[in-house]
């Protein structure tokens, strides 16, 4: 089963500084329809601006993904994290116990990227942080494991039985995904157009998947997409 969430339907918070488009339930945006799918509770679609960005502030027992799609953040955190991420790199943060941390648009151009929050296999993990580039050729056209509760094929470690993977697809190209019995999916496009197992979705859409077997991601012009395995 498929149950598509449209772009166009997502809470839209548009601070000037910031323009944010929330999935799921957040900060002022409220359905209680859409609260999180399984362990996986944000996706935020943000655009910052130059020379703006996130001041510094607290999380505790989450998992965090930041998935740049144009443009450099500069993230500073009290475990010590300092660094630039941009495009084609993932960073995750465990919040666990209590971090504090601030993401800065680094560059004087417009900052896009995707922030995603996992629940934790438990509470009061040791807060950490890790970041990697993942190039373009591991993901053309297949589905590349970037984050992962093993970090098997050097992807990032998530405290949680969850996997994250990324392609970046030609217009044409297409990606398949075998889903084991009783696992469930997210899809979410970040570029492009194309179709899951003969769905249309668009940019900023995002699939439930539930009770298949198979998926088959088709684009119909070029896409870049993650795909969540959940328990």
């Amino acid at each position: 089963m498929l149950t598509v969430r449209r772009s166009e339907d997502r809470g839209h918070a548009n601070h000037g500084w910031l323009d944010s488009h929330h999935t799921f339930s957040f900060a002022d945006y409220f359905d209680p329809a859409h609260m999180g799918f399984r362990a996986l509770r944000v996706i935020n679609e943000d655009r910052v601006a130059p020379a703006a960005g996130f001041g510094t502030h607290g999380h505790r027992d989450m998992e965090i993904i930041t998935y740049p799609l144009a443009g450099a953040i500069g993230h500073k955190d009290s475990t010590g994290g300092n660094s630039v991420l941009r495009a084609g790199e993932v960073q995750r943060m465990t919040a666990g116990t209590g971090v504090m941390h601030s993401e800065m648009n680094a560059e004087d151009l417009p900052l896009h990227f995707l922030q995603i929050w996992i629940l934790p296999e438990k509470k009061g993990l040791t807060p950490g942080y890790e970041q990697k580039a993942f190039a373009p050729a591991e993901r053309q056209g297949r589905w590349r494991v970037i984050v992962s509760p093993d970090s098997r094929e050097g992807s990032l470690k998530v405290h949680q039985d969850m996997s994250l993977y990324s392609t970046l697809l030609k217009q044409g190209e297409s990606a398949e995904y075998t889903l084991a019995p009783g696992r469930h999916a997210w899809l979410q496009l970040a570029r492009g157009a194309g179709t899951l197992n003969g769905v249309a979705v668009k940019a900023g859409d995002g699939v439930a998947v539930s009770d298949e077997s198979k998926l088959v991601l088709s684009a119909s012009e070029p896409v870049e997409a993650l795909l969540f395995d959940l328990v």
